[in-house]
């Protein structure tokens, strides 16, 4: 079988050199941004869009570093304080409007955040299981870690 000059192969449905087929290039372009939300997906990243002018700040409560922004809900590490009442995050990392950016070290002198404490609970639960084979060996366990609900109020830079 003959192929047609310059061509890569001869049947049907192949790319050529000298024609080539570009009914695929508006899905390949979109390639790397589906990956990336497939990942995000897949890791848990939730992604928030922020818009130009949203101030937002990084802070640090029970041994781990959040971000937030105004009127945002997390859970963080269970706090002292009753359901109702107003807490005041003074560690806070870093705090951000738009491009003005203020990051401290390790602290930003005067920023705080403010929240209401929405409520207390307990997470999933989490099992362990120990095992080991041929020595008659079992141990399972669970585990519920204690949270507390804030939602922030206001974001202060100082």
């Amino acid at each position: 079988m003959l192929a047609m000059p310059g061509a890569l192969c001869n049947w049907p449905g192949q790319f050529s050199i000298l024609k080539m087929d570009l009914t695929l290039v508006p899905y390949v372009a979109k390639i790397p941004a589906l990956f990336t939300e497939f990942m995000g997906f897949f890791l848990g990243f939730q992604e928030k869009p922020l818009e130009n002018n949203d101030m937002y700040a990084v802070i640090v409560t029970g041994g781990k570093q959040y971000r937030v922004a105004e009127g945002d809900t997390l859970k963080v590490e269970l706090l002292p304080d009753a359901e109702g009442s107003t807490v005041e995050l003074d560690r806070v990392l870093m705090v951000g409007e738009g491009a003005d950016v203020k990051i401290g070290a390790p602290y930003l002198a005067g920023g705080k955040v403010t929240a209401t404490v929405k409520s207390h609970g307990r997470g999933d639960k989490i099992r362990i299981v120990k095992f080991r084979r041929r020595k008659h060996f079992r141990k399972q366990m669970g585990h519920r870690q204690h949270y507390t609900e804030l939602q922030i109020t206001g974001i202060s830079a100082g």
